[in-house]
Order: C-alpha cells, then sequence, then structure tokens
C-alpha cells in the first residue's frame, strides 16, 4: 500500500510502483475523449474534468463540482478511500494540477500529480499502450468538502477590495497587463485589482516543474509564506499549477478561485 509524501512524483517512481495494490492513474487531460487509436500509461483511467468533474450548467468552465457530483464520478472511476492517486495530462503540467487540486478540496490527500506529465513518460522511453476505458468495480470514496480550497466571486471581490489576501494571477504577463487580447472570444482584456502576477510557465523548466528552492524563489518577493493567497488565472486550470508550486515551497494558507478571469471579466465591466 502506498502513501504518498510529497504532491509530486518523477516519471522513474511512478514506472517502479506502477503495479503497487492501491495504485490509481489518473489521466486529467483536459478536453479529452475517448479514443482507442490514442496512447496512454497502462491501465490509466480517464479523468474527465470539464464532463463529468464540473458543474456543466454553470456559465463558465470547468466550474466547480457539487460534493455529491464529484464522489459518484470519482466511486465511478474506482476510487477507494484507500487509493493512491497519480494524474498526469498530455501538456505536462497542466490539467493534471486542477484534478490535484479537486482532491485535496474534496478532502483526499493522498493524491500526486506526474512530474512532467506523458510527454516526460514517453521521453524516459516507458511503456504505453492504447487508450482504454475503465469497466471495473465501483469505488468507495468518500468526499468531505473543504471549504478553504476554493474561492468564488464574492469571495474574491472582497479579498480585492478589502486587501485581505494576496491575489497572484497565473496567465502570461501580455495577458495580465492587457498587451494582447484574451483567447476566449469576447471576454474582455483585463486584470483584478489589486492582483500581482506570476505565469505558471514561470515555475516549469524543460517540462518539469522546478526544485523546491527555485519555487521559493519565484512566490518570495510575492507573498510571505504565512499570507492567505487565491491564485487566478484564466478559468481556473492554471491557478492549481501555482498552488501545486507553492504547496511544495511551503505555503499553506491558499486557495484557488474558480472563475478567475473568464467568470471576473464576464461580471465586472472595469
Amino acid at each position: 500500500m502506498i502513501t504518498l509524501s510529497s504532491p509530486i512524483v518523477s516519471a522513474a517512481w511512478l514506472n517502479e510502483n506502477k503495479h503497487a495494490e492501491n495504485l490509481i492513474i489518473l489521466d486529467g487531460t483536459i478536453n479529452k475523449s475517448f479514443n482507442s487509436e490514442q496512447i496512454q500509461i497502462p491501465n490509466a483511467r480517464l479523468f474527465d474534468i470539464k464532463g463529468k468533474f464540473s458543474n456543466v450548467s454553470d456559465p463558465f468552465p470547468s466550474a466547480f463540482p457539487s460534493q455529491n457530483q464529484f464522489e459518484s464520478e470519482a466511486r465511478a472511476l474506482g476510487i477507494n478511500n484507500a487509493s493512491a492517486i497519480v494524474v498526469y495530462d498530455d501538456k505536462g503540467i497542466y490539467s493534471s494540477a486542477r484534478v490535484w487540486w479537486l482532491f485535496k478540496a474534496f478532502g483526499f490527500n493522498n493524491v500526486a500529480v506526474l512530474n512532467g506529465g506523458f510527454p516526460i513518460w514517453k521521453q524516459e522511453g516507458f511503456a504505453t499502450e492504447r487508450m482504454s476505458q475503465y469497466e471495473g468495480l465501483k469505488g468507495d470514496i468518500i468526499a468531505e468538502l473543504n471549504p478553504n480550497y476554493m474561492r468564488f466571486f464574492d469571495d474574491v471581490k472582497e479579498a480585492s477590495e478589502a486587501k485581505t489576501h494576496v491575489i497572484i494571477d497565473a496567465r502570461a504577463s501580455g495577458r495580465f497587463n492587457c498587451q494582447v487580447p484574451e483567447p476566449r472570444a469576447g471576454l474582455r482584456m483585463g486584470t483584478i485589482p489589486n492582483s500581482v502576477n506570476l505565469p505558471f510557465t514561470d515555475l516549469l523548466e524543460d517540462g518539469l516543474l522546478k526544485p523546491k528552492v527555485a519555487l521559493e524563489k519565484a512566490f518570495y518577493m510575492l507573498a510571505d509564506k504565512d499570507d492567505p493567497i487565491v491564485f487566478s488565472c484564466g478559468s481556473g486550470i492554471t491557478a492549481c499549477v501555482l498552488a501545486l508550486g507553492a504547496t511544495i515551497a511551503g505555503y499553506k494558507n491558499i486557495s484557488v478561485y474558480d472563475g478567475s478571469w473568464t467568470e471576473w471579466g464576464s461580471l465586472v465591466n472595469v
């Protein structure tokens, strides 16, 4: 039985432990659907962020699911309370961090992100297989919502106005500084007032998360380790990469703005 002591694991570690009794490997690639012609890490199960693990009735993308929805869909993937979960994505470290953060938000902590994701797994020459659908037993995971992990519009509006939290935006600097348009059609350029910028790509090097010392340096000028922090981005995905890096760097009072700029820029006109 594996207990994960770090929020990230290496491809070599996963390859060595991939047959552990309680290990479940999740493919958390966003916007991915089943295709038997695609390849995956052996025995991976598709974690459908947008279709299964988001509130699809919400007007904004990838919205936080309900506790019941998360528990039901996680059980359908065969996830148990005793499971150890490693999640990866096809881009490297991108949407896998969102999956990691969702599990933590629902009280499940034995979860880690594959450092470098599928690109590094393939680069290291480890085995792959054609994509398959999970058809095993249902799991028994019990979701218990931790309300401090996700922040919503009213929370961030108050944090911005009263300056109670450090708001750190993971978007590229060009977007944060309104030098390039938002990629989402019809979404205005802008920033949340009193927010600062740390592009999530600044935490990565050659597809891997930077070492702890470099992560500490990246956050050092923006926030003290005991500051309450809210991470934002375009739609709540790459903000979780910052949450991952901050966790490794020793920050504990952190949260993610679920709707991020897509919501804020739609609801606030100036």
